[in-house]
């Protein structure tokens, strides 16, 4: 996946599920205590949350790290994506960029200087994604509206 490589976790691995709002909210509820959709939530399986294992990248033979699952609901990607003028594939490609973040340890909600933290590294790896789509023949994912989308978990 470009946004690992991007993010120098080549070697690990992430399931991506995706579902519709019925089944995002209940995992929304039972892990956040909220009782609504949301677009994308992250489940780490790191032991210690914010960095893969040391030397991660340079282990060859052995199995790849299992970063955590990225929950998206289809639902609310084609809601925003509607809404926000832009293709559902690129919409998701975002959302699951997000996610991934979350995996390695950013988190929006902390504060706002982490906020600002985790959108720059967000805008850098969907560049650094992006130009790697371009060199494969692959479509641009669309331009993200200013504002990001706040409901996220890690």
């Amino acid at each position: 996946m470009y946004a690992l490589a991007a993010m120098g976790l080549s070697r690990c691995e992430l399931s991506i599920v995706i579902v519709d709002d019925a089944a995002i909210r209940k995992l929304n509820r039972d892990y956040r205590g909220k009782d609504q959709p949301t677009d994308v939530l992250s489940f780490s399986q790191v032991e210690t949350p914010g960095a893969p294992p040391p030397g991660l990248a340079s282990i060859v033979d052995s199995p790849p790290e299992t970063l955590g699952d990225v929950v998206i609901s289809i639902d609310t990607a084609l809601r925003q994506s509607r809404e926000l003028g832009i293709s559902l594939s690129g919409h998701l490609c975002a959302l699951l960029i997000h996610g991934v973040l979350h995996l390695a340890g950013y988190d929006h909600e902390r504060s706002a200087a982490e906020a600002r933290r985790m959108f720059a590294r967000e805008r850098q790896v969907r560049a650094a994604v992006e130009r790697r789509m371009r060199k494969a023949g692959a479509e641009p994912i669309e331009k993200r509206r200013r504002t990001p989308i706040r409901s996220r978990v890690r």
